[in-house]
């Protein structure tokens, strides 16, 4: 098991951020169901988007990877079956869009994961959603999580869905646009919207028809058909909450680079906190880039972060550095994440601590002076960065582990952030035996 040690940085130069999981994901989804060759560039290389590659290659599209693009012949829409179990690894969006795919093959599909997968991330709201359609739907355990066994075809009709988490509804609108023939897809609770706009995106962009009726309801016609694409994937505005915070809690000047402000990714409006916190960051549209200032005092404030949840841990971070009281509200569905992140990031940064606690629904943080600390990240990428930030800030050494599990998003986060000067190393202890 791997481990970062590191201590009180300053910070400065340039740094570029990954691609954008959430794109790459969709690209080589929708890419697998076009019909004729798609062409992905610059996407994301990650355990993530290997877990997808996968997925298609066993409903049979052809995918083949090279280290600048992938190439895909896809599937015009069509799957007749699987060739093997599909293994999500840790990523939500391959178990929850995988499922709702193969609920469009007659024959069985089966799906699982590693042990959040399993145990963490619920798939119950979208079984009941593929059931409601016609579809066999079996939790493996009975207990509404992966292993999951789907037997389609999806049938036209009407559904009923719980949309507090996205990926449910963005993979039941995708499906739909292939099924045999018309889906409305009614929604309770929709929320985290700006990730459901981003798959709307996509269907605008292949010119897939739907309507949408202030995100509660949703109508598809099915049976689309649209031809392979090219398509350039965004850096991810996930990834760049996380040297913007590091330069914030290190009082120094750095610049992001691959931002781009207009695209659909919700998570640009954690940038618009942080200046409401009184972070000085200037924003260069035509370069597609951002300069964070340093001598600006932050202050606390009052966020609904739903429409951004999984900023939810760095946004804790850099509250422990802000003046007066951060509350961050509305994030109850960050319960289902890769682990339970209200309760992780406030009980792995009271250990450094901070004076942070726990609501129904969020967090309330006042600024501490944090200290270096032994903490834990539970195998969840966001927590491993965001903690890994928070010890840039304080007094002594942490130690962060695991942090095998950053690779998801962020595959150079060690040497660009050493790059830009933090004070940081790998380690790693073997198991004893």
């Amino acid at each position: 098991m791997d481990h970062y040690q590191v201590k009180k940085s300053y910070l400065t130069g340039e740094i570029s951020v990954p691609a954008s999981k959430s794109h790459t994901l969709r690209a080589i989804l929708f890419g697998a169901m076009a019909h004729g060759k798609s062409i992905i560039h610059g996407h994301l290389n990650s355990t993530d988007t290997q877990a997808m590659i996968e997925a298609c290659r066993h409903f049979g599209a052809k995918l083949d990877v090279y280290p600048d693009r992938i190439e895909i012949d896809g599937l015009n829409g069509k799957i007749e079956h699987t060739e093997d179990v599909i293994n999500a690894g840790n990523s939500g969006i391959v178990l929850r869009f995988g499922a709702a795919i193969g609920a469009l093959a007659k024959n069985p599909v089966v799906i699982t994961g590693d042990h959040s997968i399993r145990h963490q991330r619920p798939v119950k709201p979208l079984l009941d959603g593929l059931s409601q359609l016609g579809v066999k739907t079996t939790s493996m355990r009975g207990d509404g999580y992966a292993p999951i066994i789907i037997q389609g075809p999806l049938k036209s009709g009407k559904v009923q869905i719980d949309g507090q988490d996205s990926q449910p509804v963005s993979a039941l609108l995708i499906a739909s646009a292939f099924a045999e023939g018309p889906i409305e897809i009614n929604v309770d609770n929709p929320g985290e919207i700006p990730w459901i706009s981003l798959t709307l995106n996509w269907l605008d962009r292949l010119g897939i028809p739907y309507e949408n009726i202030d995100f509660k309801q949703y109508r598809l016609k099915g049976n689309c058909s649209y031809k392979g694409f090219e398509y350039h994937v965004p850096g991810d505005l996930s990834s760049a909450a996380f040297p913007i915070a590091a330069a914030l809690v290190t009082n120094s000047e750095v610049t992001v680079k691959n931002v781009d402000m207009h695209d659909s990714q919700g998570d640009k409006e954690l940038i618009a906190v942080f200046q409401q916190m009184g972070a000085n960051i200037e924003i260069d549209e035509k370069n597609k880039s951002l300069h964070v200032k340093k001598g600006t005092a932050l202050k606390g404030v009052s966020v609904d972060i739903n429409d951004f949840v999984d900023a939810i841990t760095i946004l804790s971070v850099v509250a422990c550095y802000a003046e007066g009281e951060t509350h961050i509200y509305n994030a109850a569905i960050a319960k289902q994440k890769e682990c339970n992140r209200i309760n992780c990031i406030a009980t792995e940064l009271q250990k450094m601590g901070a004076n942070i606690t726990e609501t129904v629904d969020g967090l309330r943080i006042r600024k501490s002076a944090l200290i270096g600390a032994d903490v834990e990240s539970y195998n969840d990428h966001r927590m491993a960065m965001s903690l890994s930030v928070a010890a840039m800030g304080a007094e002594g050494n942490t130690k962060v582990s695991p942090v095998e599990c950053i690779s998801k998003t962020f595959p150079t986060f060690l040497r660009d952030f050493i790059t830009l000067g933090a004070d940081m190393q790998r380690d790693t202890v073997k198991d004893q035996k």
